[in-house]
């Protein structure tokens, strides 16, 4: 997450003479209009300060701070393309510039650049070094780079620099996440709502990494979701007004689709089938598109839809009044707490009946979302909460809360056991290594000393998140030489390293949710332990789905039963993998136009049932 140093958020100190310019035009009123420009833009009055600096680079069109400016408008409406050029202006006229070094440097990773975003960074950095902002925007991109341990260190930096500086707690607590230090990221999410109570994003976050905790219970993190909702969204509950929607319970209905999400993306890929798919003549369908930086998927989402709105650029409230102008009957959220998140959209209530689903299994918190998708195992009717952890009401799809689509996946064929070649038993886990606890660790060092001469196959970044896992399994008698590291890589390259796992070990609390599908296409059996979420359930969904429910496990003793079973006898599971694929084509995981009925039906029976007003 980036962090702009602009005129909205702090002062900008004027020189009264520009560099580069011709000092006869540095006139009085000149700085007259700079002065109400910056005024307009610290009130967030973006159109009269972007009329203003245009006024002055009229009179000299080297006036740094205008261009500056100007191209800070730019980042604050989306559109980082002209931003980075406006400001890369401002930068040659005045080089030693540092506050506009960290603007461009955040227009230029909103665009994905991310290495010339970090030199940008490093630019500003040794201007100033003592730029706390620079340092934590650095970090941020450092993050999404996979440089973790680079990242840590630049957001302490920056906190050291700058104690109270929210985003570089949100920007370490990112990374300290991604690391698997779930415990030390929700002290730093915290430390951020210590300092910005308001810091929906960072509150968002804090939610998120409890998912990943072991700690946490299903009371806990509702509990949490309850604190975000009374801070963050309780409050736009008088926005509002009554829905002028027609109630006729049989008419087509007007869904809407919000995420980030729209592109190359677990959510994006998971949503393409579904709008592939929708009955266009009972449902008409508006994706509303928070993405920075389209691609081609997201233009494959978009030909299935009657029409896209993207609302990158667009406050909450002016999403909220284009939702309500479009006359939305049902409004789905795609993110929930995740990266990018609308919420606040969803707190103004745009339609009468609002839905979460597809970013995680689970809930938001949010009195304005009526309902959450779930599936029976996920969330068994038998089990469902009977008290208030939930504001939203389970509505359950007949089969699985997943449709899995291969076309990206196509081109990687399912391989020959690599057991039966190596003569040694590979286990694995591919999924996000936010996910690995100590806990995981110790069940899978059992599975490991139960079949003797096997391995480990783990996602891991590179540095101290490696040390420690590595440190944990020699805690449980695992040898490192048993044990190796793969990083982050291109997808197609990401399934091919499925040729190398005999067996898929699932991790808990959380478990693999579109990785263990991806395990599964590749032929790859996953083992799982079931837990008393809904994101613990996820493993027991897919096997059930695909008749292969013995795989998922009650207890720690059963899942080492469960993968010492598999590979006990070689024959049989590389028959098992070689059958995997056709068997998930014909389940209910990849049947998109029965998973499409399911949803409608689902939709309709919230619209048939619903009291609004």
């Amino acid at each position: 997450m980036a962090d702009a140093e602009t005129a909205r958020g702090r002062s900008i100190r004027k020189s009264k003479k520009q560099d580069g310019g011709n000092p006869s035009l540095e006139t009085a009123e000149i700085e007259r209009h700079l002065r109400r420009a910056i005024k307009h833009h610290q009130a967030g009055k973006l159109g009269p300060a972007g009329a203003l600096y245009r006024q002055i680079l009229r009179r000299n069109p080297r006036h740094a701070d205008a261009l500056h400016l100007r191209g800070v408008i730019a980042y604050e409406t989306g559109s980082y393309r002209i931003a980075a050029d406006w400001i890369g202006q401002a930068i040659a006229i005045k080089p030693h510039f540092p506050k506009a070094s960290n603007n461009l440097g955040n227009a230029l990773m909103a665009q994905g650049h991310w290495d010339e975003a970090v030199a940008a960074y490093r630019k500003a950095i040794a201007l100033k070094p003592d730029y706390a902002l620079a340092h934590g925007n650095l970090g941020g991109v450092l993050g999404k780079m996979g440089r973790l341990d680079e990242a840590v260190v630049a957001c302490r930096q920056a906190i050291v620099l700058e104690p109270g500086h929210p985003n570089a707690y949100v920007n370490l607590g990112t990374a300290l996440v991604e690391r698997g230090q779930i415990d030390e990221a929700i002290a730093a999410y915290r430390q951020a709502l210590a300092y910005k109570p308001d810091y929906a994003e960072a509150h968002s976050s804090l939610i998120l990494a409890q998912h990943f905790h072991p700690g946490c219970d299903a009371r806990a993190i509702a509990s949490e979701q309850r604190r975000w909702s009374r801070r963050h969204a309780d409050p736009l509950m008088r926005c509002n007004r009554p829905h002028p929607n027609s109630r006729e319970p049989e008419r087509r209905l007007r869904v809407g689709y919000v995420s980030p999400d729209f592109r190359d993306h677990a959510v994006g890929w998971q949503i393409l089938p579904l709008l592939r798919e929708h009955d266009r003549r009972q449902f008409h369908i508006t994706a509303y598109a928070s993405v920075a930086q389209p691609d081609a998927v997201t233009e494959r989402l978009r030909a299935c839809t009657h029409r896209w709105r993207d609302i990158s650029a667009m406050s909450d409230e002016e999403a909220a009044r284009q939702v309500r102008r479009d006359r939305i009957d049902i409004f789905v959220d795609l993110a929930l707490h995740t990266a990018g998140n609308r919420l606040l959209l969803f707190a103004r209530k745009p339609a009468p009946i609002q839905v979460t689903f597809a970013g995680y299994p689970g809930a938001t918190g949010l009195r304005a979302i009526d309902y959450r998708l779930t599936d029976p195992y996920l969330e068994p009717p038998e089990l469902s909460p009977r008290d208030d952890s939930y504001f939203e009401r389970p509505m359950h799809l007949s089969h699985s809360f997943w449709t899995y689509e291969s076309a990206a996946n196509d081109d990687v064929p399912i391989n020959t056991l690599p057991a039966l070649a190596s003569g040694s038993v590979t286990f694995g886990c591919l999924g996000n290594f936010c996910k690995v606890n100590e806990q995981v660790l110790r069940l899978w060092s059992r599975v490991l000393r139960s079949v003797p001469g096997s391995r480990l196959l783990l996602l891991t970044p590179e540095g101290e998140a490696r040390q420690r896992a590595l440190a944990a399994l020699r805690r449980h008698r695992v040898a490192a030489s048993r044990v190796e590291f793969v990083g982050r890589q291109p997808r197609l390259d990401y399934l091919r390293t499925y040729h190398r796992i005999d067996v898929a070990l699932d991790t808990l609390p959380y478990n693999g949710h579109v990785t263990s599908l991806d395990a599964l296409w590749m032929g790859v059996p996953v083992v799982t332990l079931t837990g008393k979420r809904a994101v613990s359930r996820a493993g027991w969904s897919h096997v059930s789905n695909l008749g292969l429910a013995n795989l998922a496990c009650r207890s720690e003793e059963h899942f080492v039963q469960a993968a010492v079973g598999l590979v006990k006898n070689l024959p049989r599971l590389s028959g098992l993998r070689t059958t995997l694929r056709e068997r998930m084509r014909s389940s209910p995981l990849m049947d998109a136009p029965r998973f499409a009925r399911d949803v409608e039906a689902a939709y309709r029976r919230m619209w048939q049932s619903s009291k609004w007003r």
